[in-house]
């Protein structure tokens, strides 16, 4: 049986350390959201207990993992060649998948019910430039819903036609070369639509017990304040991502640190399942749903779920008519035709030539320093 009193006191001591105050029963946060230095040390207990978390399962393989990133040095910039991978179940590629997200600095989560995950690899130097992975978005997203258009009955029809980029982004010494932009360049991509028809197309959703139909609209969130990736991205004239606002400053990612589990375990043994379908398990929903029944559990305020660090919500619309579209106004998506090759040729030439021109300082990047783990002596 968990232990309440200590695990309350433990919750708010981790709370504290994260530079959280509780005042009135709503936390506030001691940092600025514009300081992405703060919103970096904020996210490191979270971090940090992802990382020990996957050391049993990766450990061991850091040493072939890590093989797979580039020194600086060997970059000759002329010959990088992206080509984007989408990553199978049980292989190496989901391996370093996994590796390469433990090195965020915020905890990403491993998605939810539908999941895309690819690599973006340079067949140039044979190494890995970026991650990006999909999964279901949240049912309710203000911001997104109101760029939509969408009513509710709306919403439940058409939101197996969105997916969630719950990470994106380069991997050194890419990041120096702007790799992040070639991470977002590729969500819009023909490759990555089409791997989610392949999949996913064909499927009756749950939700409003209907095929799922093509891919029309992917969101995501800013990770550190105000996003110098996505802000200003264009292709062929069309920006790629549009601002829709801004998050209500809610989740649960201050309490996904080593006192979850014990957060889940409470539950577990005091409450009822409530998982609304058989083929979603007989768990709970979500993890916002099991840290809300264990605030009340130990008599802390729900409120406590509401930490004020907004995020900037961005959709990338997919198609000419992807709001019509899901609003169930038109059945037929106009996509667009975005080729990842062109995608990667346009940002070599934009962005990657050019930056490794103006500043050599990705040559100077050491895989070694990229070490999760301490080798055994």
């Amino acid at each position: 049986m968990i232990d309440r009193h200590a695990l309350r006191q433990r919750v708010l001591a981790q709370l504290h350390e994260q530079g959280f105050s509780l005042q009135d029963g709503r936390l506030r946060w001691s940092g600025s959201v514009r300081n992405k230095a703060q919103l970096r040390a904020f996210h490191q207990l979270a971090c940090q207990h992802q990382i020990e978390r996957a050391r049993k399962a990766l450990e061991r393989h850091e040493p072939q993992l890590l093989a797979h990133i580039a020194n600086g040095a060997e970059i000759d910039p002329a010959r990088i060649a992206p080509r984007l991978i989408e990553v199978q179940p049980q292989t190496s590629h989901e391996q370093l998948f996994r590796y390469a997200r433990l090195h965020w600095s915020i905890p990403v989560s491993a998605g939810y019910g539908r999941r895309l995950r690819f690599l973006i690899w340079d067949d140039g130097h044979d190494r890995l430039m970026g991650i990006l992975g999909l999964a279901d978005p949240v049912f309710a997203l203000g911001s997104r819903d109101a760029w939509i258009g969408w009513t509710t009955p709306q919403r439940r029809a058409r939101l197996g036609n969105v997916m969630d980029a719950f990470v994106l982004g380069a991997v050194p010494p890419y990041t120096h070369l702007l790799g992040g932009k070639l991470a977002a360049l590729a969500a819009a991509s023909n490759e990555v639509r089409h791997a989610f028809e392949r999949r996913y197309a064909q499927r009756i959703t749950l939700i409003a017990n209907r095929q799922t139909g093509p891919l029309a609209l992917i969101t995501t969130t800013s990770a550190l304040g105000r996003s110098s990736i996505y802000n200003r991205l264009t292709f062929q004239g069309q920006r790629l991502f549009h601002s829709a606002g801004y998050t209500r400053g809610s989740g649960d990612f201050p309490f996904i640190n080593g006192a979850y589990h014990d957060l889940l375990q409470l539950v577990a043994e005091e409450s009822a399942a409530t998982a609304k379908h058989i083929h979603w398990g007989t768990g709970f929903r979500n993890r916002r749903e099991v840290v809300l029944k264990a605030l009340g559990l130990l008599g802390l305020p729900r409120d406590l779920i509401y930490h004020g660090i907004a995020r900037e919500v961005f959709v990338v619309p997919l198609a000419s008519n992807t709001q019509a579209f899901l609003r169930g106004e038109e059945q037929q998506l106009q996509h667009y035709d975005r080729p990842f090759a062109t995608l990667a040729a346009y940002w070599k030439q934009r962005w990657a030539l050019p930056r490794a021109q103006r500043d050599p300082r990705y040559r100077s990047f050491v895989r070694e320093s990229w070490r999760l783990w301490n080798p055994a002596p």
